[in-house]
């Protein structure tokens, strides 16, 4: 899944939000002024195409290499 486009995270991004989070689903700060990235782009190194690395961006902005994914859940 990595690689195609950054997915864009519900999370707003805080950079030392995982120093104090819970262990278990983290949601990320209640408010922010960026938005968490994930899974990396064409466009990077390789070392970005990895759902573990956590990028950001300001969502009222619009780049090339940045998406979602649509997600259906099972009956």
């Amino acid at each position: 899944m990595g690689g195609k486009v950054w997915e864009w995270c519900a999370d707003w991004y805080g950079s030392d939000y995982y120093s104090k989070s819970p262990a278990k689903n983290p949601l990320g700060p209640d408010i922010g002024s960026s938005r968490v990235l994930r899974g990396g782009s064409w466009s990077n190194y390789t070392y970005y195409l990895r759902v573990a690395y956590r990028g950001y961006y300001f969502p009222h902005n619009r780049i090339d290499g940045l998406g979602f994914r649509c997600v259906l859940g099972l009956p």
